[in-house]
């Protein structure tokens, strides 16, 4: 089973963490927001703090002015805001699964679509963390190449104004004059 989706667009960063919304998890799972949200409630010793947050108003609001979710809470697509069901708003802010989080609602959802689901949502993650750590080393190789070309820069400079005296046209030797002076002897 596939997602109707790439989860790569569902996954935000929110308080410097990964994290995929209720509504989009619920819709991955196959399953309504208000089921989710009932069975993390029934096992809430299973989702600590950094499985599950719930996002403060402002956040959401900040969200939605953004156009990165729709204001029924799902993920918006890039730039383009989807609203899978018109006129259905979020009453609360969502809450916001982290990896671990997404994994243990598929524990305690116990569908099959839930189980099959989270593989695809683990791989999601784990590829975004490969991609930042890919951006981090080439970061950093950028950051060693500047300054390596900012080393080599000053010492062509130097070169550049130590050969300039030897590449500049030797003076011209002053002019013996021909031909008959009064003031020589």
């Amino acid at each position: 089973m596939k997602p109707k989706k790439p989860i790569e667009t569902l996954i935000l960063t929110i308080r410097e963490q990964r994290v995929i919304l209720a509504p989009d998890l619920a819709d991955l799972y196959g399953v309504e927001t208000r089921v989710l949200n009932q069975a993390v409630k029934r096992n809430v010793e299973r989702f600590p703090e950094d499985f599950i947050f719930q996002l403060a108003a402002g956040e959401f609001s900040a969200l939605k002015a953004a156009g990165k979710v729709s204001s029924d809470g799902r993920a918006a697509l890039r730039s383009q805001i989807v609203i899978l069901e018109p006129g259905r708003h979020a009453k609360y802010p969502p809450y916001a699964f982290t990896e671990h989080g997404a994994i243990m609602a598929a524990t305690v959802l116990n569908s099959r679509e839930a189980v099959a689901m989270s593989v695809f949502v683990v791989r999601a993650f784990m590829q975004m963390r490969e991609q930042l750590a890919a951006n981090a080393a080439i970061l950093k190789q950028l950051a060693e190449i500047d300054k390596t070309l900012l080393a080599h820069d000053s010492s062509l400079r130097t070169i550049w104004t130590k050969l300039q005296p030897l590449l500049a046209p030797p003076p011209e030797p002053p002019r013996r004059r021909i031909g008959f002076n009064a003031d020589d002897k």
